[in-house]
Formats: C-alpha cells, sequence, structure tokens
C-alpha cells in the first residue's frame, strides 16, 4: 500500500481518499486548499448499466480541521455518468456535507 494514501487516510475521510483523487493543492499564507476529482471508476451500483463519465457538478468547498495552524478547505467535484443506452445523466449518492452544515459529517458527527 502507498504511505502516503495511508497518511491521507488518518487526516481525511476515508471515503474521500478511496473514491477521489487529489487534483491539486494551493497553499497561501494560512490556508491550506486540497482539490479533489472523483475517481472515473465506473461504480458498483452502475455495473449493470453501459455508463461513461460524462462531466463533473460544481464543486463542493468543505471547511476541515486546521492542520498545522493552516486553515484547511477541500474542494470537491463529483463525477456525473451517462448512461449510454438511456440517455440519462447519473450520479451517486454521496453524503459528503451533514445536513445544514458545512462540515463533513465525521467532524459534525462529534458535536
Amino acid at each position: 500500500m502507498d504511505p502516503y494514501i495511508d497518511l491521507l487516510k488518518v487526516l481525511f475521510p476515508e471515503l474521500l481518499i478511496t473514491h477521489f483523487d487529489i487534483a491539486k493543492h494551493e497553499i497561501e499564507k494560512d490556508v491550506l486548499h486540497l482539490h479533489f476529482e472523483e475517481k472515473i471508476k465506473i461504480p458498483v451500483e452502475f455495473s449493470s448499466k453501459m455508463v461513461i463519465s460524462h462531466g463533473f457538478h460544481k464543486t463542493i468547498t468543505i471547511q476541515e480541521f486546521p492542520v498545522r495552524g493552516k486553515k484547511v478547505y477541500l474542494h470537491i467535484k463529483r463525477r456525473l455518468w451517462l448512461d449510454k443506452k438511456t440517455k440519462v445523466v447519473i450520479q451517486r449518492d454521496w453524503d459528503l456535507v451533514a445536513q445544514g452544515t458545512r462540515m463533513p459529517i465525521e467532524f459534525a458527527a462529534f458535536f
């Protein structure tokens, strides 16, 4: 296993690291921006369909725990899929943000 991936799983929700790739990062003074894109791997729940990647949703931004004194913002792009047979755009049902908050579910559950 990749030790960097193992480290990221300790710092961030495992769901995020398992299903998303880090597209880029930016460091501005006291702020760290991490940009994630959903992996292009076809989700298991769509395995019975003929689907292709069909772009992304609008990016969502989640404020995470600070790391080494820096504010951390996760910018997450969820993938859209096109069912080639029905021509319907479909998506995974991700529960990334706790209802009524701008925090990850794991963080909101802590409170």
